[in-house]
């Protein structure tokens, strides 16, 4: 958890982000959420009354903070997706949490922040196709089922093949990879597929889950890419969307590295990435 603060301050100290420029956002409508999600989870997450299965599902303990901050992140994602619809690019310093289903969390996700985004604009008339590119190493399978046989959204998930979660759902297009697969293996593939992905989805705003997991140094992660590797793969992914003139919002997604500071240089080099290429 500590990661989101130092992330934060670590960008305003390099002069990335004035601190002025950084909005902490309100906790998200309940309509919002029921967009995506069933009343009586929302309402079980919100009052405390989730029980002891779906709390082991969801990964750690309720606590009185938990419904602030999740609700918080959800916010934060649409408030940045809202961002990128009018300015080109919008930044979620948190976000990404895939692994949560309409009636359930798990993996550390109670609310898919993604979804409601996108089913959010969606509502308001304001965005009609949507693609999820999502780089995090582990599948997001909470989105891949929310969004499955939705043709207005498209998901892309590149993840290692034998990691978490151990039951996959179908994203549009989900790429395996095999454990300790390295930088120019993993951006070789990723080149190879984004255009198609891009012009398979016909978007007009692309969510960007930038997972800083794929790390060889991720004690959850069992690829094995490099902090530069990870930049190339961001640059890769801006450059293509920015020669579509393609909206991009960004969200941070996982990474567990047991340095935190490797895990803040490479979702600070994401949002560094974002800005040189968005201006």
């Amino acid at each position: 958890m500590g990661k989101y603060r130092l992330i934060r301050d670590g960008l305003v100290a390099a002069g990335v982000l004035r601190a002025d420029a950084i909005e902490e956002p309100g906790p998200v409508a309940r309509d919002a959420l029921h967009l995506v999600h069933h009343p009586d989870y929302v309402e079980a997450v919100i009052e405390g009354t989730l029980g002891d299965a779906a709390i082991r599902r969801l990964g750690f303990p309720w606590h009185p903070l938990l419904p602030e901050r999740s609700l918080r992140t959800v916010q934060g994602t649409l408030e940045a997706a809202r961002d990128a619809l009018s300015n080109g690019a919008g930044i979620n310093l948190a976000g990404g949490t895939h692994h949560a289903f309409p009636g359930h969390g798990e993996g550390y996700c109670v609310f898919n922040d993604v979804a409601v985004a996108v089913r959010t604009l969606q509502r308001d008339g304001v965005l009609a196709r949507a693609v999820v590119i999502d780089l995090d190493v582990h599948q997001g399978n909470g989105t891949a089922r929310i969004f499955e046989n939705d043709e207005a959204v498209f998901t892309f998930s590149m993840h290692g093949a034998k990691n978490y979660p151990f039951r996959r759902e179908r994203s549009d297009l989900d790429l395996e990879l095999p454990d300790g697969t390295e930088d120019q293996a993993y951006l070789a593939l990723l080149e190879r597929h984004l255009d198609e992905v891009l012009e398979r989805a016909r978007p007009e705003l692309v969510v960007y889950i930038a997972g800083a997991d794929p790390y060889r140094a991720d004690r959850l992660g069992r690829l094995g890419l490099s902090i530069d590797g990870l930049a190339r793969r961001d640059r890769t992914v801006f450059a293509a969307c920015w020669r579509r003139r393609l909206p991009v919002v960004m969200v941070l997604g996982g990474g567990y590295a047991a340095d935190l500071g490797d895990v803040v240089t490479i979702h600070a080099n994401t949002v560094t990435a974002l800005l040189d290429q968005y201006g």
